[in-house]
């Protein structure tokens, strides 16, 4: 076989090759191996190969979950290998080896992923970059002078180069679907509390972030989601359960649809001509499907919703360096200013943002009282230029400002818990992805994979193949 032309199947059809004894997991995995030692030069999404580990997994007897066989990479952030070092992209942790696996990685195990190593990210996943002092820039597949986006960019170059059809990645403020977006791929980030975080978190920043994957098809990322979701043991809360398995919302009909939406920033940062366009386009092809669209979106004050996610943002970074001990020489200076903002916040300013978020939450379900979805842009803006996050010395969180204004619509659902999905749909004049951005309402990812299977089905995607790429 031509394990090149396996490379851009997608997990489920590799994990089926398997199943049929057509290829073996040891293939699947050298072929990977051998991609990422091709690609890797150019592109720097893998941080740590795990190749011993991977290789014995593969010649050893694996559980016949949905994914036998498959290859897999994780995030370096919350992933918990054991015995295998997790830095966050930061030098203060380029030495911490977990002792145990984190509940998600157990359960990828479980489904039988092959973990094959671990992706760059941005040091403790705080810009929508991954360009770490530590590891230095990942470069996007289309364009490898562009950002991947963060924080789950190596996860998302490797993805859309055919390194592997899958790989992990977590959302904090956008963090799946900006990488998504910049490179191309299909990104889901499930409702709150829809994965575990556990053993060793409850939740993290006040239930901000949200595990799960950036993947090439829309089947991969619901019956990944399939394999790893529920409550863990000692959860503080759990998503709503699902009346049906999620793959079984793939294919589908969702019906007529009432999808809102709007090119207008909460914030009111401008929005770039491309992701504009891309929403239209959007708009234009559920009207096509049959869905009823309508120009409209929730009355919300952007300012407030920018206030009290910088506050819940900045002291959850806080909480982490001082759990850390972390001194100012250990971190990069945006790390460091970003510190320094969230300890300058008291109790009262933090229980005052959570209620604001709480508040606006509630603004928002009441939207959805009346509408299923709401389209806006996934980012303003198509992939920028490597660099265009860095803070100069005398003004270290310009990169954090700069950073809200590249991702003026994402953050907003970490805020509510609602899934959020970036679709490939759109491609600019410069080759470069734009992705577009459906918000469902608390708890329904159903919908969400029924109607970006139907967009899959009317747009593929899947034969789109950047320059660097196998």
């Amino acid at each position: 076989m031509i394990f090149d032309d396996l490379a851009w199947l997608d997990a489920t059809a590799q994990a089926e090759l398997v199943r049929k004894k057509e290829v073996k997991p040891i293939e699947l995995v050298e072929a990977a191996i051998e991609r990422i030692e091709r690609l890797n030069p150019t592109l720097n999404a893998v941080v740590t190969p795990m190749y011993d580990l991977a290789r014995e997994a593969a010649t050893g007897k694996l559980p016949e979950g949905p994914f036998s066989g498959v290859p897999y990479l994780l995030k370096d952030i919350l992933a918990a290998y054991a015995g295998v070092k997790m830095t966050l992209g930061s030098k203060v942790l380029q030495n911490f080896v977990p002792d145990q696996d984190s509940e998600l990685v157990a359960r990828l195990k479980r489904a039988g992923l092959i973990i094959i190593g671990k992706t760059n990210v941005p040091e403790f996943g705080i810009l929508p970059t991954t360009e770490p002092h530590l590891f230095g820039p990942s470069c996007n597949p289309w364009n490898t002078e562009r950002t991947t986006g963060g924080s789950s960019g190596g996860s998302a170059a490797a993805v859309a180069s055919g390194i592997i059809p899958m790989a992990h990645a977590n959302d904090g403020g956008g963090s799946i679907r900006i990488p998504a977006s910049c490179c191309g791929g299909f990104g889901l980030m499930p409702t709150r509390a829809r994965n575990p975080l556990g053993p060793n978190f409850g939740d993290l920043i006040s239930g901000l972030i949200i595990e799960h994957a950036i993947t090439r098809s829309v089947r991969d990322s619901a019956a990944l989601l399939d394999a790893t979701s529920g409550p863990d043991i000692g959860d503080p809360y759990w998503a709503p359960p699902p009346k049906r398995p999620f793959l079984q919302e793939v294919g589908e009909d969702p019906g007529k649809l009432r999808i809102a939406f709007t090119t207008k920033a909460f914030t009111g940062v401008d929005i770039h001509s491309d992701c504009i366009q891309a929403v239209h386009d959007a708009a234009n092809l559920c009207a096509e499907l049959g869905h009823a669209m309508e120009e409209v979106a929730p009355e919300l004050d952007g300012e407030l919703i920018l206030k009290a996610f910088t506050a819940l943002w900045s002291s959850g970074t806080a909480s982490t360096l001082k759990f850390l001990s972390a001194s100012k020489d250990q971190v990069e200076p945006l790390t460091w200013a970003i510190y320094e903002m969230g300890s300058s916040y008291s109790a009262p300013d933090y229980l005052l943002a959570l209620q604001t978020v709480q508040w606006i939450s509630r603004q928002i379900a009441r939207f959805f009282c009346d509408y299923d979805v709401l389209l806006t842009p996934t980012l303003a803006e198509p992939p920028v230029p490597l660099g265009t996050f860095d803070s100069p010395p005398d003004d270290p969180l310009k990169g954090f400002h700069r950073a809200t204004e590249f991702v003026p619509f994402t953050p907003i659902c970490n805020m509510t818990g609602q899934p959020a999905m970036s679709v490939p749909l759109y491609w600019n004049s410069d080759g470069l992805p734009i992705g577009t951005h459906f918000i469902g309402k608390f708890g329904d990812e159903a919908t969400l994979f029924s109607l970006a299977a139907q967009l899959e089905q009317a747009r593929p995607w899947a034969d789109r193949k950047p320059p660097v790429s196998v």
